[in-house]
C-alpha cells in the first residue's frame, strides 16, 4: 500500500490542506476494513473505480463525494486493488464552497453531483495521471471558490480557536457573541454544535499524542489532553473509535491520518 501527500496550488489554500492518493496495486487483496474517525474535516474523495469502497450497512460509497463532519467512527472496507484521491478541506470551507450549511452535510457521502452540477467525474475517469487528476480537482474548487465569492472570518477565526482547544465561553467573551449566535454559526459554517466540535478536536489532540508515543501512561495522558481522568478519555476514545487507545495502537496501521486499516486477528 502507497500513500503520499500533494499540497495544493497557492489559491486553494486557504480551503484545502492538502490532497492525498491512497492505492493498493494488488488485485488479489484480501477484504480490508479502515476506519474514518471523526477529525472535524471534510473531504472530498474520487475512487478510480465505481463501487469500491462499502460502508458497515454495506452501501456503497459514489465514485466521486463528499462528505462532511463526522460525529462517529464508520468503517470502510474494501477488496483487491484500488486507488482513491481525497482533498482534505478546511473545517469551514463546505460552506464557502458550495453555499450549502455544513450541517447539511454531516454523517453523509453525498454524490458531487448532487451538490452542484458538474462534468468532473468524466473528466477524472479519462485522465490518465494523477496529477492530470489533481490538476482537475483543483481547477473544480478555484471556480467554485470563485464562483461563491463567500468568506466569514469570524467563522474562520472561531474554528481556529476551537482546534487550539479554547473553551465555549472564552470564545464567546473573545468575539463579543452569545452562546446561541455561537451554536448557529458553528452549525452552518463547520458542521455541528461547538461543544461536539471541541471534544472531537479534544480527542484528535490527544490522538497525536498516541501516535507519537508522547507520554508516560494512558493517565497522563488523560490529563495532558484536558480530560478528567483515564476513564473519562478512554471512554471518549471507544466513541470516536470503536476501540480503546491500547487496541487502536495493537491493531491499526494509520498510513493516512484518521483512516486507519485495522488488522484481522489471527
Amino acid at each position: 500500500m502507497h500513500y503520499r501527500e500533494i499540497l495544493p496550488i497557492l489559491p486553494l489554500r486557504d480551503y484545502v490542506r492538502y490532497f492525498w492518493v491512497l492505492e493498493n496495486s494488488n488485485d488479489k487483496a484480501e477484504k480490508q476494513t479502515f476506519k474514518i474517525l471523526p477529525d472535524g474535516i471534510p473531504t472530498l474523495i474520487y475512487q478510480d473505480r465505481p463501487n469500491l469502497f462499502l460502508d458497515q450497512y454495506h452501501r456503497v460509497a459514489p465514485q466521486l463525494y463528499v462528505y462532511g463532519q463526522f460525529s462517529q467512527f464508520t468503517d470502510q472496507s474494501v477488496e483487491g486493488s484500488f486507488r482513491i484521491i481525497g482533498a482534505y478541506l478546511e473545517p469551514t470551507a463546505l460552506k464557502a464552497l458550495f453555499k450549502y450549511d455544513a450541517i447539511e452535510f454531516s454523517n453523509k457521502n453525498i454524490a458531487l453531483e448532487d451538490i452542484v452540477p458538474n462534468t468532473l467525474l468524466e473528466q477524472l475517469v479519462h485522465a490518465d495521471t494523477i496529477e492530470e487528476k489533481i490538476g482537475l480537482l483543483s481547477s473544480f474548487l478555484l471556480e467554485q471558490i470563485q464562483f461563491n465569492r463567500f468568506e466569514n472570518k469570524k467563522v474562520d477565526y472561531i474554528s481556529l480557536l476551537l482546534q487550539k482547544g479554547r473553551s465555549l465561553k472564552e470564545i464567546q467573551d473573545e468575539i463579543n457573541t452569545s452562546e446561541r449566535t455561537l451554536e448557529r454559526l458553528v452549525k452552518q459554517h463547520i458542521g455541528m454544535s461547538p461543544k461536539l466540535f471541541s471534544r472531537i478536536m479534544r480527542f484528535q489532540s490527544s490522538l497525536d499524542l498516541l501516535r507519537e508515543s508522547r507520554f508516560k501512561n494512558l493517565t497522563t495522558l488523560s490529563y495532558q489532553s484536558d480530560y478528567y481522568d483515564q476513564s473519562h478519555y478512554i471512554r471518549e476514545f471507544k466513541e470516536f473509535t470503536g476501540v480503546s487507545p491500547k487496541e487502536f495502537i495493537k491493531s491499526s496501521d494509520e498510513q493516512l491520518i484518521n483512516f486507519p486499516l485495522f488488522k484481522s486477528e489471527e
